[in-house]
């Protein structure tokens, strides 16, 4: 029997591309492409590139992204990757998704970063004129690179917005190479017109947070888990109706939080934080959002209505134009009332 969390309908606004490699798939390119992976069959692959129920650390968590991005370094194969990544969420019933990336970690092959997003925007769009869903791209600078390279990546974003770019975001090293280093090429994405989502309050405390929003002008947070830690600033996300991208199993896995008991989700919600909830990386974290919905409903006691009020908040939270969001409320509103649904009161 399919579950209801499975049938609503979804948004995904924070996944990695390269967490979301198939096993099966990452076997057949590394055939293709003459790479050993040193696995004697899929379920030793499997295992490589999925977290175990163990995983001790974020270090431990970060090692499964060696194998992904090895393959990663083709046109054909970063199309493929996208296609199958946005198969994934359109059977899961994902009805608008942001696929991030970091351009200039798929180079080594001789790509530039414009044939790098034209090729996962080939997979998207491939995806998207099969199952009917909207999927977007958000690019990632990376922490630990130099001020040109990632301005480079804002720049790249900028020209490609007719291809679907949508934002971009900050990841890596959170504690090593602090917010501060990045301003001026965060500042200039905003001055170029791009909404702009940084990975926070992960691996580094509140503080993290507060310079997102005041020095890079994020729009949205990644994470967030250690705003607790602040109450003023929460109170200041709250009133700036600073949308968070919670990624409940991820932030465990990675230790993020220690126990799933200890996630801040459900005060948060409670507080009027705006929540979203996503997968991160699906094949890392073994996950989806079905996985991540039902997640709620056992440990957070979500309720049909809650999970429909995280869903709106994603809706508004989306790096799309009021009437490209307009089309999602109607599409999901409609969906909500024939899976009977009702709308959370006040």
């Amino acid at each position: 029997m399919i579950s209801l969390m499975h049938r609503l309908p979804k948004i995904e606004l924070h996944c990695h591309l390269d967490g979301s490699v198939r096993p099966a798939t990452a076997a057949e390119i590394a055939e293709e492409e003459g790479i050993e992976l040193n696995c004697t069959d899929l379920r030793e692959l499997t295992e490589r590139m999925t977290v175990p129920p163990s995983c001790t650390s974020l270090v431990e968590y970060l090692q499964r992204f060696e194998l992904p991005l090895q393959l990663m370094q083709t046109r054909k194969a970063l199309t493929r990757i996208a296609y199958e990544a946005a198969e994934d969420a359109a059977l899961d019933n994902v009805r608008y998704m942001e696929m991030r990336f970091a351009p200039q970690l798929h180079t080594r092959g001789g790509l530039t970063i414009d044939e790098i997003i034209g090729a996962v925007s080939e997979g998207l769009s491939a995806a998207e004129a099969k199952y009917g869903h909207c999927v977007r791209m958000i690019l990632i600078c990376m922490r630990h690179h130099g001020q040109l390279d990632n301005e480079a990546v804002i720049r790249a974003a900028s020209r490609n917005k007719e291809l679907g770019v949508v934002g971009v975001d900050l990841a890596g090293d959170e504690a090593g190479y602090p917010n501060e280093l990045h301003t001026e090429v965060f500042q200039l994405a905003d001055r170029l017109g791009l909404p702009i989502t940084i990975h926070a309050g992960e691996a580094a405390g509140a503080c993290s947070i507060q310079s997102a929003v005041e020095e890079l002008k994020a729009r949205r947070i990644g994470h967030g888990v250690r705003l607790r830690e602040d109450a003023e600033l929460t109170q200041l996300i709250r009133k700036r109706r600073i949308p968070l991208e919670l990624c409940v199993i991820s932030n465990v896995q990675t230790k993020a939080v220690s126990s799933m008991e200890l996630h801040p989700i459900r005060d948060y919600l409670d507080q009027g934080l705006l929540v979203t909830v996503n997968t991160d990386n699906p094949t890392v974290s073994g996950t989806n959002l079905t996985r991540e919905y039902e997640n709620l409903t056992r440990h957070f006691r979500f309720s049909d209505k809650e999970i429909r009020r995280v869903a709106q908040t994603a809706i508004e939270a989306a790096f799309v134009d009021e009437e490209h969001k307009e089309q999602l409320r109607e599409r999901f509103e409609r969906e909500w009332q024939e899976l009977g649904v009702l709308a959370v009161e006040g």
